[in-house]
């Protein structure tokens, strides 16, 4: 019997690393090209950047200089904090709502976010990028309200869910001792909510930092709001001949952030939900993690 478990424990382990091996093996060609000089990436991709290969921190340099990086980074690093602070927020008091008042209009409501993770973006991508610029959401907080809509589906269906597990009674005893509505969710149910709020704190974060279509059709190339993967795309597309060594190093000044960025994220949704005076170490966590990529952009 212990010779099976032993078996099994072995052949899941393996099964990981072979996963790991798949899924980090990209990154580090990623990472490898970002090296060598930009004539040689596609002659000798699979190369060790050593010898004449070697182009030291030169595409770092020519990357960060042609696409803005540090003005997309700045841009990027506000849209993402801000739309996961709101969407965590408000869609965790709309799913609050949603669960407690037993109405046909809110069980409507509820089935519409939820019909809302059906619809395919691409459907209302034309209507949403024009209607965005009659109503003037072509800028960062635009973009923050627009990524409310887009990710209330899926925030509110996963705190609904969580929101149901509640107890009824914690709330009304809070009543009882003089909690209004506003204070038994802040003092109550939200820090309840705390590993539900990470969970749809880091899921959209990576998508938001991620997010390359909305801020293209939204915010456009044009305008010094670009974020990285749009900073990332115009350099694609830019000085005649594509420049591989440049967008390999930007490449993987866009992988780290979104690796550290739920860290601080994570320190601020925590600090808020227990009410502590943490705000302030928070704050300057996220300032320092900023800080902390700085040196793999300067060296």
């Amino acid at each position: 019997m212990k010779r099976r478990e032993t078996l099994q424990k072995t052949s899941i382990f393996l099964l990981l690393c072979v996963l790991v091996v798949v899924f980090v093996t990209p990154i580090f060609f990623v990472l490898m090209n970002s090296f060598k000089g930009r004539f040689f990436i596609s002659d000798q991709p699979f190369s060790l950047p050593r010898g004449e290969l070697f182009a030291g921190l030169e595409n770092y340099a020519r990357g960060i200089d042609r696409a803005g990086f540090f003005s997309a980074f700045v841009w990027s690093m506000f849209i993402t904090v801000i739309s996961v602070l709101v969407i965590v927020l408000f869609t965790s008091m709309t799913a609050l709502c949603i669960t407690r008042v037993k109405t046909k209009s809110s069980e409507a409501l509820y089935y519409a976010f939820v019909f809302s993770m059906v619809v395919p973006f691409q459907m209302i991508m034309f209507t949403m990028s024009k209607l965005a610029d009659m109503l003037k959401l072509n800028n960062p907080l635009g973009m923050v309200v627009l990524y409310l809509g887009f990710g209330a589906g899926l925030s509110v269906f996963m705190f609904s869910g969580f929101v149901k597990g509640i107890p009824l009674e914690i709330e009304e005893a809070a009543m009882m001792d003089g909690c209004n509505p506003v204070k038994t969710y802040f003092r109550i149910v939200l820090p309840i909510l705390k590993p539900t709020a990470i969970t749809v704190a880091i899921l959209n974060a990576m998508w938001i930092w991620n997010d390359y279509l909305l801020p293209y059709l939204v915010i456009g190339v044009g305008t010094p709001y670009k974020t990285i993967p749009v900073a990332v795309q115009y350099l694609m597309g830019s000085y005649g001949a594509k420049d591989y060594g440049a967008l390999m190093a930007l490449l993987v000044l866009s992988i780290i952030p979104i690796i550290i960025n739920p860290i601080g994220i994570i320190i601020l949704i925590m600090s808020i939900i227990n009410k502590k005076k943490y705000i302030t170490f928070s704050i300057s966590g996220l300032v320092h993690i900023s800080i902390l990529s700085r040196p793999f952009i300067i060296l």
